[in-house]
């Protein structure tokens, strides 16, 4: 496009001032109308790549939080060892400790399902046997079985179903396997070469911006790693408290419950609390002693009270500093676009964004006649309101002689 100056003569003025026209030329417009082109096929590749390539993307942000929360230990071992060394030991660490957890919580798992299959068939008995005394039936296992017609053909088929779905709950498995190990084996290269990437980052800004950039990933590093060992301080001791609590009132798979309590109520967002205790409470009360239900309950209440007020702000005020409101908002838009993950991340990114809107902002005071003609515009308002309502409703004689005048 070419830019040909032209003159403006200013009748108030006497004087002319200079301005631009823009002129058209078929070089010009086809030069735009590529720049439109390569815009609407890098929106189209961006798309492209986020519809078929979004479970690797997730994949690559979900290891790169994983490595900035071990990011802490591996600089602590850093001390003594190699990088690599060091992230190998820490992810050992990490795999180790969620073995134990799986290992205590499927022998709770598969207890539970074995008595459960043990106690199917006098579970049936009894209710049966329920609803002949409350209703005045008379009713069977056997006759029940005739009028749903469960023939072994029919139970033939459902066994079929049933085994397809098994095939798929497997292949759900052994993709949640492979999703799992890519995770790892990202979060370990990421994790090794943390710094140099931090590097590379910042290269990509001109020097006076690479104070910024740096000090965005410092905080967000410093953030997120405080969130995950707050998250662990408080799940050690959840675990702890509860576990003990259960040992003293005898109830079965202590140790097991105690984990998925501690566990469960700190790394699931908002509503981790709530499904932590279901599982226990549920124990208690079909075990020999159902009273180990409610008690299990009222101590995880009163125990999320004095989490609440007592140890929580003290273990997380110092490593997020993020308002309840702020944090509690975050979560749930995060778990929302996101799902669980989002969840996760939502805490850390929201206090890395406050602490650098805290470094960068411009605060102003506030002056004194700000505050003063504030004070007068609410006197104002009173006052008129006040007028209002000690002014005297007009004559309804005096309207009907308007009205007969008009």
């Amino acid at each position: 496009m070419a830019r040909a100056p032209r003159q403006k003569a200013t009748p108030r003025a006497g004087r002319v001032e200079p301005t631009e026209t823009v002129a058209l030329s078929p070089r010009s417009v086809w030069r735009a109308g590529w720049v439109v082109v390569g815009i609407v096929a890098c929106v189209f590749a961006i798309v492209f790549m986020v519809d078929r390539g979004g479970g690797t993307i997730f994949t690559l942000i979900i290891s790169m939080f994983l490595a900035v929360a071990m990011e802490p230990a591996v600089r602590l071992l850093t001390r003594w060892m190699k990088r690599p060394l060091a992230t190998a030991v820490v992810m050992l660490g990490v795999l180790l400790a969620f073995a134990g957890f799986i290992a205590a919580f499927g022998g709770l798992l598969v207890g539970e399902i074995q008595n459960l299959v043990r106690s199917a068939p006098g579970a049936i008995e009894a209710a049966v046997a329920w609803a002949n005394t409350t209703f005045g039936t008379d009713y069977s296992t056997t006759n029940l079985l005739d009028q749903l017609d469960l023939t072994p053909e029919r139970i033939a088929g459902y066994a079929t179903q049933f085994s397809g779905g098994v095939f798929a709950v497997i292949g759900t498995i052994f993709g949640g396997v492979f999703n799992a190990f890519a995770v790892l084996l990202f979060t370990s290269y990421i994790s090794g070469a943390m710094p140099a990437l931090r590097n590379w980052v910042a290269g990509l800004f001109t020097p006076g911006r690479q104070s910024v950039v740096l000090t965005v990933w410092e905080v967000f590093v410093t953030k997120v790693g405080g969130y995950v060992t707050a998250r662990i301080i408080l799940a050690v001791c959840s675990a702890t408290a509860h576990t003990i609590f259960m040992v003293i009132i005898d109830m079965p798979y202590w140790l097991a419950l105690g984990l998925w309590i501690g566990v469960i109520s700190q790394f699931v967002p908002t509503i981790g609390t709530y499904i932590a205790v279901v599982l226990p409470v549920a124990v208690g009360l079909t075990s020999e002693q159902p009273l180990d239900g409610v008690l299990i309950l009222a101590f995880a209440i009163g125990y999320q009270q004095v989490e609440n007020l007592l140890l929580d702000p003290r273990v997380s005020s110092r490593a997020v500093n993020v308002h309840p409101g702020v944090s509690f908002a975050s979560v749930l838009l995060g778990a929302q676009l996101f799902g669980v993950a989002g969840g996760l991340l939502a805490v850390p990114v929201a206090a890395t964004l406050s602490t650098v809107f805290e470094l960068y902002k411009r605060r102003y005071e506030i002056s004194p006649d700000a505050e003063e003609s504030a004070r007068a515009a609410t006197v104002k308002n009173e006052d008129d309101d006040e007028d209002d309502e000690h002014e005297p409703d007009p004559d309804p004689e005096d309207a009907r002689t308007g009205s007969a005048a008009g």
